[in-house]
């Protein structure tokens, strides 16, 4: 997964291919608890590119964005937002997956 590192290429990334952004932080204990699980999410969805943005890099874009709790996804279509599961709740792979398989 590669991470954000501006807005500028938030914007890019978002208007341009299929991506799901996963807001995340160093310190969030439900972030950690997923990471192991990503790797397999992304091989199973390789439609999508997944994007990592660091919450306390990018507090602007979270509050544009209403993201408030993470880890949160967004996923995106050529700038059309397809949806988005964003809450501060601890998610499980087949959560995770089943909100990537109602895109």
């Amino acid at each position: 997964m590669k991470n954000l590192e501006s807005m500028e290429q938030f914007t890019t990334l978002k208007n341009d291919g299929k991506h799901i952004f996963l807001f995340s932080a160093d310190w969030c204990g439900d972030c950690r608890v997923i990471e192991p699980i990503l790797p397999g999410i992304e091989a199973a969805y390789a439609d999508y590119s997944f994007v990592h943005i660091d919450r306390d890099k990018f507090i602007d874009l979270c509050v544009e964005n209403d993201v408030f709790g993470i880890p949160s996804f967004i996923a995106y279509d050529n700038g059309k937002e397809l949806g988005r599961f964003v809450s501060k709740d601890r998610k499980t792979e087949q959560e995770i997956k089943d909100f990537i398989e109602s895109l």
